[in-house]
């Protein structure tokens, strides 16, 4: 076995909505495998308590965070712009920031809407175009969008959120095929409920919980770090023939029948 195939060693990862959750799990788990990180999110305090835990943990590494709102296209560009600064290219993208409000839809006002496919959707767009030119300065080089079973099938958190999540995962499938030609691999993931503080008041409620469980077959909730395992797997030279694929980490859940 090459060890090789299954590292990271020289490659520059930019993971957007890094500061907490899914995010910052993985930001280390890029780490680990050998990469160099850089963080984007919008709240500026928990961006760099992420990046100086990062750089405790991991000295021998290059962590450098920027505080960008990826729902704003002014910010997208102002990040990618700090990218090119490094002078390195781009190995990495990692499309994880996302948000939603989760209620009834003939209550969503259009601002509302479209602001979750704004951040959800057109951020990972425009991120993935204007990374284009960076990711293709290496021969091989990954983009990995983090989606939901939401976009796969319904799960109550509202048709945008569902909607968004299935445009991402479609826009997965595209970008793999026009991109293949220049060496980028465009994968996707979609996780079921993991243990983030975003879900931490739903699963809260013991019934609820329990509902959810009943519908998983490995009848527990996901943690962050089993998201980021499967990340840094569609990144890894190893996975290198996987492209256009939306890999489910939901325990089983859309498997689930009766």
């Amino acid at each position: 076995m090459d060890p090789k195939r299954w590292r990271l060693d020289g490659q520059l990862a930019l993971v957007t909505g890094g500061s907490a959750g899914i995010g910052r799990a993985i930001a280390r788990e890029l780490l680990g495998f050998g990469a160099d990180v850089l963080l984007a999110a919008r709240d500026a305090t928990a961006l760099e308590s992420a990046r100086a835990e990062l750089v405790e943990d991991f000295p021998e590494r290059d962590i450098h965070a920027f505080v960008a709102d990826v729902a704003d296209d002014e910010q997208r560009r102002e990040l990618l712009d700090w990218v090119e600064d490094f002078g390195e290219g781009l190995h990495i993208l990692v499309n994880n920031a996302g948000g939603n409000l989760s209620k009834p839809t003939n209550d969503y006002t259009e601002d509302e809407w479209r602001q979750i496919f704004e951040i959800n959707l057109f951020s990972a767009f425009e991120l993935s175009r204007y990374a284009h030119a960076l990711l293709t300065r290496h021969a091989a080089s990954s983009i990995v969008n983090v989606g939901s079973v939401s976009g796969n099938l319904h799960v109550r958190t509202g048709s945008p959120y569902g909607m968004s999540k299935a445009a991402m995962h479609q826009m997965t499938r595209n970008l793999a095929v026009e991109w293949a030609e220049d060496g980028i691999r465009v994968n996707a993931v979609a996780p079921w409920y993991i243990r983030t503080r975003r879900t931490s008041d739903k699963l809260a409620d013991p019934d609820y919980l329990d509902e959810v469980l009943l519908r998983t077959p490995l009848g527990r909730i996901g943690e962050p770090e089993e998201v980021a395992a499967a990340v840094a797997f569609l990144c890894l030279p190893a996975s290198g023939y996987i492209t256009g694929e939306c890999i489910a980490v939901d325990g089983g859940f859309q498997r689930y029948g009766f």
